[in-house]
């Protein structure tokens, strides 16, 4: 029977006990400069890691345009008692992030040892996407590895490109370290309907996504077998509030991509 997938849904800091908070609390994916601005998001994820939900700190990047310091990833995740830290990393560089990496998690462990700290896999072309994981299952630091999604089209026998081309190409050629934890970064181009295909690996832990959220508040349905059909939305941050009549097709929505995850997690019911 195929392994399940958590999925950390990402919502606007106003609509975190409607969409995010979970039951049974698994894994969050913590966006660290909101944990540093904002008190209310900071306090809701502290809770949930008072509920059993493992923290993921997230470095900024996708966001902001940049990864923020070592120093401010570390006190984010001391914020929200988190247990991983994703590490700065560069689009589509491999050597680049490799390099971010290297000198983020040496800065980290100077501050703390604490956590586990996570690498994102980046690679212009697929020689370098081999380099760059080889790498990474070699260094001492790295304790789990963030695939990113698939976002464009692309050859589908591209490691670089196609997610599921990687993850396949890991299991096929008995590359995948036990010691490791795997996930993946956001939902890509086939959406949900990826993680069907994703659960057949059982090492993949878990996988992070605003798309059920931004798509529900723009009135889409996101259908159990597809099509997967996303169109152009904006960043979640931009989203904007969201109308009341709303809430069932978001909640809806993170169900589907649940339920194609295979995971039993439901969205909690508001806490005191």
């Amino acid at each position: 029977m195929a392994k399940s997938i958590d999925f950390s849904a990402i919502a606007p800091a106003g609509y975190l006990e409607a969409f995010v908070a979970q039951e049974p609390a698994r894994v969050h994916h913590v966006a660290a400069q909101h944990v540093l601005s904002d008190r209310a998001y900071r306090d809701f994820f502290r809770r949930e890691a008072e509920h059993g939900a493992e923290i993921i700190v997230d470095n900024g990047l996708f966001d902001l345009g940049y990864s923020l310091p070592a120093a401010d990833l570390v006190a984010a995740a001391q914020a929200v008692d988190a247990r991983e830290i994703i590490l700065p990393d560069v689009m589509r560089d491999g050597p680049a992030t490799i390099k971010a990496s290297d000198e983020a998690a040496r800065e980290i462990r100077e501050l703390s040892d604490t956590y586990r700290l996570c690498v994102v896999l980046h690679a212009a072309d697929d020689e370098e996407w081999r380099r760059c994981y080889d790498a990474f299952v070699t260094r001492d630091y790295v304790g789990a590895i963030a695939l990113p999604a698939s976002r464009r089209p692309a050859p589908e026998e591209q490691l670089c490109r196609t997610r599921w081309t990687a993850t396949r190409y890991l299991e096929d050629r008995g590359l995948v370290d036990e010691t490791i934890v795997y996930r993946l970064l956001g939902l890509g181009r086939t959406g949900h309907l990826e993680l069907v295909e994703q659960r057949e690996h059982e090492w993949i832990a878990s996988v992070d996504g605003a798309a059920p959220v931004i798509l529900g508040a723009m009135g889409v349905e996101m259908l159990p077998e597809g099509p997967y059909e996303k169109p152009s939305t904006p960043r979640i941050e931009r989203l904007g509030p969201i109308q009341q009549d709303r809430f069932d097709l978001i909640r809806r929505n993170i169900a589907v991509v649940r339920a194609a995850a295979g995971s039993s997690v439901q969205i909690a019911e508001a806490r005191a």
